[in-house]
């Protein structure tokens, strides 16, 4: 269901509309249109803008010095010079990064000529020697640069050989086929010690980063969320209508009827002018739903589509028990179904569910329905639970499974032929369902008289299914059912437009029903599909377990159990992942197209902290 909502108009001295607001927003209610006037130009805004996208980064880099970090109430003060600070340590070490790498770069450089004094090849020069490093390939070493330039060999690596060049001053170039290296201006003992010292000097800064990821992280989520508070009061305070040269500030905005007293009473002791009206054709009413616990686990997934307008259906409680039934039978296996419940239930117990005990509740509700829809085949992790000869078991397989056994013949029906039949009955139960309710929202909205082609559309398809399953019935009555039907998709399905209008619109809407129904019957397949491409998954992996394991008995035991464990674990990932679409599919596409399903509406989200 969609609670039910008012519009309050108030109109506010300028001089009072900022405390106004204040009191608006501790009452926590009202879900106040915006204009957005006046928010780009605010300076101010855009700085707590600025200050909160500074702020939500650093919160990210720093949860990971600090990834066990929790939450605890702190005061977001001196939050900007925390940030500062931050700022100037990673600063630091970003500059202390690329001179440790370039320091590391000559290291590498230096490491295969050893440890010697830079000085000395300045003062061999100053004497007329000139000393050049190479490397070149053994292949490409020419033993001729040993007697023409006194070429020797210092380091040879693999096939990389590492020689030097001592020349005089006569020697004008050395002509060697060799890649010079370049010297650097410190030895090897003396660039290590460099490395060492800006590793230490970094693991400071890594220490401190820590210690201010721990110590404060929450002042700085605090100051996010008192950012927030404060851009969305800012923001209504600048989207107040200017009215009488500036003097008095017109709002508006949205309550639910339930909340309406509580506002009331508020305003009533406020200098203000204010005045409640029920929605008009046009408004865009925010949406708030207002279903019992059950219903409330499956309101994520019609989010996932949209929000429903304010006028329509709030289809979650029509689809929810279908969406249940669609995702056991697509899973049909009542051991996966188990371990999704024993997760659920685990999470639930330890109490550590951070505001997803929704979304807990609902994967707990499904593994129910999996567990449900498994023993209807009697399959448990790929075996067949029918073939253990308890009694209870094969009394539920008789009597409530539909792996029963004839008591004329004593013969097992064909377990997947059953399956696929109810798939084709689910689907036409929910697209007819899906046209009930496309008829009571049409009527909602427009009237019943704009209903009455798919009222018509309702009876010509059903009198058509009676006389195909039931042909003992009176087939003269159902002719007449299905004419009646035809006046309504032919002549009544567009009021006030003539009647050659109609006929056509009525062609038009028999080609799109003809073909969009059959394709819509053939979506549900699916469920039948995906349960036995699982359960053959499933077989094929304990086949797998037991036939590949070796004759050696403790080998062979852990070999059975890992194919097992890796299998199952691989096959109910996948399968989980389809039955968790493909009813979001069929609820998204067969079901909210046949139940005229419009959708767009706006999330209530009341001024509040």
């Amino acid at each position: 269901m969609i609670s039910k909502m008012n519009k309050l108009t108030a109109l506010i001295y300028h001089k009072d509309y900022k405390e106004f607001l204040l009191k608006l927003r501790a009452a926590g209610v009202l879900h106040v249109e915006l204009n957005n006037k006046g928010a780009v130009e605010s300076k101010q805004l855009q700085q707590m803008f600025a200050d909160y996208n500074r702020y939500s980064r650093l919160v990210k880099t720093l949860e990971r010095y600090a990834p066990e970090q929790k939450d605890v109430a702190a005061s977001a003060c001196g939050v900007s010079e925390i940030a500062n600070r931050v700022d100037e340590i990673f600063a630091t070490s970003d500059k202390m990064r690329q001179t440790l790498m370039a320091v590391e770069k000559e290291i590498s450089i230096l490491e295969p000529w050893g440890d010697f004094d830079i000085s000395l090849l300045d003062a061999l020069k100053n004497e007329g020697y000139y000393i050049n490093l190479y490397s070149t390939t053994l292949r490409a070493f020419d033993n001729a640069w040993c007697e023409k330039y006194n070429a020797v060999i210092i380091k040879q690596v693999s096939t990389r050989v590492y020689f030097v060049t001592v020349t005089s001053a006569d020697v004008v170039e050395v002509d060697v086929d060799a890649e010079l290296v370049r010297i650097p201006s410190r030895s090897l003992s003396a660039l290590k010690s460099e490395a060492e010292r800006l590793q230490v000097e970094l693991k400071l800064l890594e220490e401190q980063l820590a210690s201010y990821a721990n110590e404060k992280l929450p002042a700085i989520r605090a100051a996010i969320v008192e950012l927030q508070h404060n851009m969305e009061f800012s923001r209504l305070e600048l989207n107040g209508e200017r009215l009488s040269d500036d003097k008095l500030v017109l709002l508006q905005g949205w309550v639910p009827q339930e909340e309406k007293d509580s506002l009331n009473d508020m305003l009533s002791k406020e200098p203000v002018y204010y005045e409640f009206s029920e929605p008009q054709p046009g408004d865009d009413v925010p949406i708030r739903f207002k279903n019992n616990a059950f219903f409330r686990l499956f309101e994520p997934i019609c989010e996932l589509y949209m929000l429903p307008k304010y006028n329509e259906l709030d289809l979650t409680p029509f689809f929810a028990p279908f969406y249940m039934i669609f995702f056991g039978l697509c899973l049909g296996d009542m051991g996966y179904g188990l371990v999704i419940s024993i997760a659920a239930l685990a999470v639930i117990l330890s109490g550590k569910l951070k505001g997803m005990r929704g979304y807990v509740n609902l994967a707990l509700t499904l593994g129910l329905s999996t567990i449900a829809c498994g023993s209807l085949t009697g399959s448990f992790f790929g075996f067949s639970v029918y073939d253990c000869g308890l009694p209870f078991v094969e009394w539920w397989r008789d009597n409530l499974s539909l792996a029963y056994v004839d008591p004329e013949t004593g013969v097992q029906n064909d377990t997947n032929s059953t399956l696929f039949n109810l798939s084709f009955i689910l689907g036409g139960i929910q697209i007819a369902f899906a046209m009930i309710l496309k008829m009571v929202n049409q009527t909602i909205q427009l009237g019943f008289k704009y209903a009455l082609s798919t009222v018509g559309w309702l009876i010509l398809l059903l009198s058509a299914v009676v006389m195909f399953f039931m042909p003992s019935v009176n087939v003269t009555l159902l002719y007449i059912l299905m004419g009646i039907g035809a006046v309504g998709i032919f002549l009544l399905n567009s009021p006030g437009k003539n009647i050659f209008m109609n006929i056509g619109l009525g062609l038009w809407d028999t080609y799109n029903m003809a073909t969009g129904l059959l394709g819509d019957m053939l979506s549900y397949m699916r469920l039948f599909a995906l349960g036995l491409s699982g359960g053959v998954l499933a077989m094929v992996f304990n086949q797998l377990a037991t036939g590949m394991s070796p004759d050696v008995p403790v080998v062979g035991t852990i070999v059975t159990v890992l194919i097992f464990v890796v299998g199952h674990c691989i096959n109910m990932f996948m399968n989980v992942l389809g039955a968790f679409v493909h009813p979001i599919r069929l609820t998204f596409v067969e079901f909210f197209k046949n139940a005229g399903y419009e959708g767009g509406g706006t999330a209530y989200k009341p001024f509040k902290k």
